[in-house]
Parts: structure tokens; C-alpha cells; sequence
């Protein structure tokens, strides 16, 4: 089961409303444990909830410069030194012109943007920080990880809405199979929980203030969250040579688009179907090899009905389903990394957690969505989706080493 240009994931890194490392986050995904909760901020807007990342305390963030970053590139930087903890790559000792940085978000550094424009109305231009552009354009979580790491290679930003993190793995394992690079540094990362972000969504009719329970019978939105996942991914030749072990492989990558509407996705599910079966046939494994499905599962009652029939097409043996939305909440760009490293975790352990907040699956999903506890199961290879607005749809396999 090799795919046409595989990459192997070494390491991971975790900053989520669950914990700022990886294993407290995976503790409570595993555990079905739901981390939305009243939002001061957003005191007199249509919703209450949101998902926070804990206070956050990482010495690549003890640096000189650190103190001007916005949330998101924090974020980002805190993910991505986890992964290369794990991976067992030291910078200093790398040639950093081998090494690629691919970013995915959905909005940059808002929170910077909110408060310059404050001041800009309340106190005049001449009050707007100079950091202000540096922190708030969409790039600069792929230039600041790039600086802090020495990687001169490719640095590349990707931005398509709630598909952000997972296109940037496909980007990244194309940038590796080029022979360009041996290693790329993945990271989705957004920090979005502003009243004016949170009143856009709400305006959608996308939120809810009551929990986040995707693929319920009851389900009537997301919670917004933030956060960031990191994977550090090689070239297998490169992970071999210096004996670092694979926690999974990137096998098969897909992308397609709906050119359906700005914000609903095509109510047949017809560009999501073709990313799944193109990501399948770009892994040369067949549907049925599939054991375990980390769904996009956004808690809306449209998106969630139509992932679910692309779920049944595409995989009729009805391979156990989770969405980690119900426990993280919505991560906006940042979803589709921390969705795969949490997907090769539930690989490596053999299981599949629970989705957070589902008491009763809708009738009408005609999948089998993991409720209550982590269920045993050793997948050998599994599928993670993320769909964003704009139509923006991209499907990643994985499989164990």
C-alpha cells in the first residue's frame, strides 16, 4: 500500500483548548472530554461558548521578539518546537536551505488587527503599532517559524478557509517528492475568537450556544476555537539515513473544489466525494482498506448531512467515524493539521475516540460515528477530511508505518 510519493510523519505537535502539548490534548480527545466554555468576550453577542487554548508557556516563546506575536503565530511556533522535540531534529545541525515550512490558516492574526484598529479610531494612526502588519498578515506564522528555525528552503502559506492544515499536507509532501527538500514543517494554525469573528459565523447561522455535537440528531453548530497542529514530515530516505522512527506515513493527498457556493458545500457532496476517491487512488488503496475515518463533522446540520452520505458512497463496509470537533471544538484553518496528527495517534494506539457531545446519532447519517468511549480498532490506514468555505475540499491518508 504505497502511494506515489509518500512522506513519513516523525514528529507532532499539539496547542488546543484541551492542553497546550500533545499528550494532554490526546488525554482528552480520547476521553470524549468537551473544552467549550462561557466566554466573557463575547458578552452580548448571539453566543456565549467558545474554545480557548490554556494559558500558553513554551521556551520558543521565552525569545527576544516573542511578546509582539499574535496568538495564531504562538501558536503555531509552540506546535511546531513539540514536533521537532519529537522527531528529534535540532535546527542548529540541520541545512536549513533542505528544509521546507507550509503553512494553512483561515484568517491570520485578527486579535492584532482589532486592537490596531482601536487605536486607530480612538487615538489616531499615529497610535498604530509598527508590529501591527507583521502580525496580522496570513503569511507570517510560516515567516516567524521559518526565522525561529533557521529554514531557508520553500516557506509557503496556504488559505483555504476550514481546509487550511490539510492542504498544507498535501503541499508539503509535494514540495518533498520534488527532491527539493528532505524535510517540510507543517503547521494549521488560527487564533479567530474575536467578537467580530464570532459575530460573522453567527451571522451564518454556523455557531451554537450550546455545544458542539457533530453528527447528533440534535446538532445546530459549531463552538469556535482555536489552536494549532504541527507535523514534521521527511522524505523516508532522509528518516532512514539518520534512524529517526515514523509514527505514520502520509500516503495519499487530495483536492477538489465544489464551484458550488461561497459558504454551503454542493448538497450532493459531489467535489468532496471526488477528493476522497482521489485521495484513495493517489494512496493505491482501495475503500475497503480503510479502518477508521476522522470526519470533517463541523456539527452543522448541512455539512454533516452531506459528509455523511459521501461517507456511505465511498465507504460501504462503514468503517468507524469520529469527529474531534466535539471535544476541540472548530479550529477554523487550524483543524485539518491537529484532525491528522490526531489521526495518526489514534493509528498508533489502535483505537478510535469518541465524538464529544454525541448523545444520539441522526437517524439519517447511516454511518457509524464512535459515541461514548474509545472503541478498539487496528486500522492500518485512515482517511482525514476537511472542507472549508468556498468550496474548498482535501482528503489526507494515512497509514501505519
Amino acid at each position: 500500500m504505497s502511494g506515489r510519493s509518500e512522506a513519513v510523519v516523525t514528529g507532532l505537535g499539539l496547542v488546543t483548548p484541551a492542553g497546550c502539548d500533545r499528550d494532554t490534548t490526546w488525554s482528552a480527545v480520547r476521553a470524549g472530554r468537551a473544552t467549550a466554555a462561557p466566554d466573557p468576550l463575547l458578552h452580548g453577542l448571539p453566543v456565549s461558548l467558545s474554545c480557548r487554548v490554556p494559558e500558553l508557556d513554551h521556551p520558543v516563546l521565552r525569545r527576544r521578539g516573542s511578546a509582539h506575536l499574535d496568538p495564531v503565530d504562538r501558536f503555531g511556533l509552540a506546535a511546531v518546537a513539540q514536533a521537532l522535540d519529537q522527531a528529534g531534529l535540532d535546527p542548529r545541525e540541520w541545512d536549513g536551505g533542505r528544509v521546507a515550512v507550509v503553512t494553512g490558516g483561515g484568517v491570520g492574526g485578527v486579535l492584532t488587527q482589532d486592537k490596531a484598529l482601536a487605536r486607530l479610531g480612538e487615538l489616531g494612526p499615529e497610535f498604530v503599532s509598527p508590529y501591527f502588519l507583521p502580525g496580522y498578515l496570513i503569511n507570517m506564522t510560516c515567516a516567524n517559524i521559518a526565522l525561529r528555525f533557521g529554514v531557508t528552503g520553500p516557506a509557503l502559506a496556504t488559505s483555504t478557509a476550514c481546509a487550511s492544515g490539510t492542504t498544507a499536507l498535501g503541499v508539503a509532501r509535494d514540495l518533498l517528492a520534488t527532491g527539493r527538500c528532505d524535510i517540510a514543517l507543517v503547521c494549521g494554525a488560527d487564533a479567530a475568537v474575536t467578537r467580530l469573528m464570532v459575530t460573522g459565523f453567527s451571522q451564518l447561522g454556523a455557531l451554537s450556544d450550546t455545544g458542539s455535537r457533530p453528527f447528533d440528531t440534535a446538532r445546530d453548530g459549531f463552538v469556535i476555537a482555536e489552536g494549532a497542529g504541527a507535523l514534521v514530515l521527511e522524505r523516508p530516505q532522509h528518516a532512514a539515513a539518520r534512524s529517526a522512527r515514523p509514527l505514520a506515513r502520509l500516503i495519499g493527498h487530495a483536492a477538489t473544489t465544489d464551484a458550488h457556493h461561497l459558504v454551503a458545500p454542493d448538497p450532493e457532496g459531489r467535489g468532496a466525494e471526488r477528493a476522497v476517491r482521489a485521495a484513495l487512488a493517489d494512496a493505491a488503496v482501495a475503500a475497503e482498506d480503510v479502518g477508521h475515518v476522522n470526519a470533517h463533522g463541523t456539527s452543522t446540520r448541512q455539512n454533516d448531512a452531506v459528509e455523511a452520505a459521501v461517507l456511505r458512497r465511498v465507504f460501504p463496509h462503514r468503517p468507524p467515524v469520529t469527529s474531534a470537533k466535539g471535544a476541540l471544538g472548530h479550529t477554523l484553518g487550524a483543524s485539518g493539521a491537529v484532525e491528522a496528527a490526531l489521526t495518526v495517534l489514534a493509528l498508533a494506539e489502535g483505537i478510535v475516540p469518541p465524538t464529544a457531545g454525541l448523545a444520539e446519532t441522526d437517524p439519517g447519517a447511516g454511518i457509524d460515528v464512535v459515541s461514548g468511549t474509545a472503541r478498539t480498532q487496528s486500522a492500518q490506514v485512515a482517511v482525514s477530511n476537511s472542507f472549508g468555505f468556498g468550496g474548498h475540499n482535501a482528503v489526507a491518508v494515512l497509514a501505519l508505518p
